[in-house]
C-alpha cells in the first residue's frame, strides 16, 4: 500500500523536479495529483512514464491525501498550506514561510532525521534554503567528530535559484551580448548577470547582510547546532544550475584533513572528489542531475587553530530543493506514516 501524494506548483522548475525524483526513487505512490495556478491549469507534466494533467490549486480538496509537496512562493503557501494541513494532509514546504517557526521542524534527512516527529504540532515540515541544505550535509559529520565553532562561507549561486525568470534573463543577456542592439537590461536581477557576478541575493537587512545570508545563519543553527557561529556572503553567478560554496571551518578540536576526507567519504549524501591535480575537483556543470553533495579541495587552514577549508557543490534544484523534499517524504513514510 502506497501514498496519495500532491505536488503543488507542479509546472515550475522545482515542482517538475519533485515529480521526476518521486518517480526516479520509486517512491510508493498510489495516486498523484499535480496542482497549479489557474493560468497553468490543464498543463501536462511528466511523472515517470505517465503524463499528468494539472488541477486547480484553488479548488482542490486535500482531504484523504497523505502528503503534499509545496513548491510555490510564500504568499500562496500562506493561503493553501494551512488548508492542506487542516485536512489531514502533511505539508512539506519548500518556501521560506515556515522555516523559522519553532513549532515546525526544518529538516535535512542526513542531518537531523529525529526532528521528523515534530511535524504533528502543525502538520507541516519545512524544507531549508538551497544553499543551507548542501552545506549542512557536509558540516554535520565533521561537527560530530570535532565540534564546529565557526563557519565562514562564500556562495556562488546559480540563476535557477531565482526561478525560470532568472534562467531566461541569463540566457537572453548572453545572446544579446553578441548581437548589437539586442542587449537585455536587468529585470530579475539588480545588475547584469551575464559575464558578471552579483553579491546580492534577496533583500538587504539593517546590519548590511542580505536575507539569503541571514537564512544560512539561522537555518544552520536550527538544523545542526545553535552554538555554531556562521557568517555568509552570498553571490549570484552566471551558471544555470548548481550552487557552489567555499567553506572555512574552525573546530574546537583539531581535525586532520585526511581524517576529514575519510569522514566525508562515509557520510550519507556526500561524494568526495578531491585529487590535487588538474580537474581533480567538481564544478557545478558536473553536478547537474545528480543526487549527491560533492566535496573537493579539503585542506588545513594554517592561519587559525583547528581550521579546515573545503569546496562544496550540489544541484540546487535537487538537493537544494526537490530532492530534499522527497527525502523528507521518504523519512515521513518510513518513520511515521508507515504505509509504503
Amino acid at each position: 500500500m502506497g501514498y496519495k501524494v500532491v505536488v503543488v506548483g507542479a509546472t515550475g522548475n522545482v515542482g517538475r523536479e519533485m515529480l521526476n525524483i518521486l518517480a526516479e526513487r520509486q517512491f510508493p505512490v498510489d495516486e498523484i495529483a499535480a496542482l497549479a495556478s489557474r493560468k497553468s491549469l490543464g498543463t501536462e507534466v511528466s511523472f515517470g512514464d505517465k503524463t499528468v494533467t494539472t488541477k486547480d490549486l484553488d479548488t482542490f480538496d486535500f482531504a484523504g491525501w497523505d502528503m503534499a509537496l509545496f513548491a510555490v512562493g510564500s504568499e500562496a503557501t500562506k493561503v493553501y498550506a494551512p488548508k492542506a494541513a487542516a485536512a489531514g494532509c502533511v505539508v512539506i514546504d519548500n518556501s521560506s514561510l515556515y522555516r523559522y517557526d519553532p513549532e515546525i521542524p526544518l529538516i535535512v534527512p542526513e542531518v537531523n532525521p529525529q526532528a521528523i516527529h515534530g511535524y504533528a504540532k502543525k502538520n507541516i515540515i519545512a524544507n531549508p534554503n538551497c544553499s543551507t541544505a548542501q552545506m549542512v550535509v557536509a558540516l554535520k559529520p565533521l561537527h560530530d567528530r570535532a565540534k564546529i565553532k565557526r563557519v565562514v562561507v562564500s556562495t556562488y549561486q546559480s540563476v535557477s535559484g531565482a526561478g525560470k525568470e532568472g534562467i531566461d534573463e541569463l540566457w537572453d543577456q548572453t545572446k544579446g551580448m553578441y548581437v548589437p542592439g539586442q542587449e537585455v537590461a536587468p529585470k530579475k536581477f539588480t545588475k547584469q548577470i551575464a559575464f558578471n557576478v552579483i553579491p546580492h541575493i534577496d533583500v538587504f537587512m539593517e546590519d548590511g547582510s542580505t536575507k539569503e545570508e541571514w537564512k544560512m545563519v539561522a537555518e544552520t543553527k536550527k538544523i545542526v547546532d545553535p552554538s555554531i557561529k556562521v557568517t555568509a556572503t552570498c553571490v549570484r553567478v552566471p551558471v544555470f544550475v548548481g550552487h557552489s560554496e567555499a567553506i572555512n571551518l574552525e573546530f574546537e578540536d583539531f581535525l586532520d584533513e585526511d581524517e576529514a576526507r575519510d569522514i566525508l567519504r562515509e557520510a550519507p549524501g556526500v561524494m568526495v572528489i578531491d585529487k590535487r591535480e588538474n580537474g581533480g575537483y567538481v564544478t557545478p556543470a558536473e553536478c547537474v542531475g545528480d543526487f549527491a553533495t560533492f566535496i573537493s579541495r579539503i585542506r588545513q587552514d594554517s592561519t587559525i587553530e583547528n581550521g579546515l577549508n573545503l569546496w562544496c557543490v550540489s544541484d540546487n534544484l535537487r538537493k537544494g530543493a526537490a530532492l530534499n523534499a522527497v527525502q523528507i517524504a521518504e523519512l515521513l513514510g518510513r518513520e511515521v506514516l508507515k504505509k509504503g
